[in-house]
Formats: C-alpha cells, structure tokens, sequence
C-alpha cells in the first residue's frame, strides 16, 4: 500500500500579536516626531494671523479717518463704529468691516483691543491696536501690537 503524503496548507486570516504592536510603535514614532512641529506652525500661523488682522483693521480704521476729517473713533466709542453709525454721524460711510456683524477675534477668541488716541505713536496721532497673543494675558512679551514694542 501506498501511502499518500497528507501536506496541510495552513492559510493566514489575520496579523499576529506582534505585528500589529508593532505597527502601532512605528505610529508612535511618526507621530511623535510630526506633532511637535505642526504645533509649532500652528503657533507662528496664529501669530502671523493675527498680525495681518491688526494691519487690515487699520486700514479700515484709515477710511473711517477719511471720512471724519483724520479723526479715529475714540476707545469710547470703540471699533463698534466701524459697524454701527453712531448717533448723529452724519460723515459716517459704512459700514466699514466687511463682515458687518462683529467686531474682529485674535486666533485665540479674544477681542483685538483698541485704544485712541493711542499711546504708544507719535502725539497720539494712531490708534493702538493689540492682542494678547498665545498667552491670553496683556503685558507679556507674546503681545501682538501695531506699535514697536
């Protein structure tokens, strides 16, 4: 009699335990190698965000100056006035911001903080413009300004 050779195929259905830990540390590397730089970018993206949105609102503060005879709105009557006409304006030509329904947000939330006549430029002929930057707090020397610090 002749005996006939049983070969067995064993077929994979999946990965084993240590591929799959395996994987997952590759990942870990990646990730914690790519992370760190992309928050920083997020940082500097904020921060030059912020910068570009100060400079815009002066030259929309710059139109309200035109049409008032080089005079900005006070830090009384804030940068509201570039939204709503206040009362008995009769040179106001707005509204000024082109979206007419808020006044600007630094990257972090936070209102862009006005101030004229302005402290920080010659005779108060500017107003001030800043943000507190990443940090949230006024003072420090993350603050984002229109002046020279």
């Amino acid at each position: 009699m002749q005996r006939r050779q049983h070969v067995q195929h064993h077929t994979r259905r999946g990965f084993t335990l240590i591929e799959v830990l395996l994987v997952l540390a590759i990942l870990g590397v990646i990730a914690a190698m790519v992370v760190p730089q992309l928050m920083g970018r997020q940082k500097k993206a904020n921060i030059d965000t912020t910068r570009l949105s100060i400079t815009n609102l002066e030259q929309t503060l710059d139109m309200y100056a035109v049409d008032h005879n080089g005079e900005y709105p006070t830090t009384a009557e804030g940068l509201e006035s570039l939204l709503v006409k206040p009362n008995n304006d009769e040179k106001w030509n707005g509204p000024y911001l082109k979206d007419a329904k808020k006044v600007p947000l630094d990257p972090w939330g936070r209102p862009l903080q006005y101030e004229y006549p302005g402290q920080h430029h010659d005779q108060g002929t500017k107003p001030d413009i800043s943000s507190s930057g990443p940090d949230k707090a006024f003072g420090t020397p993350d603050d984002i300004t229109n002046w020279d610090n």
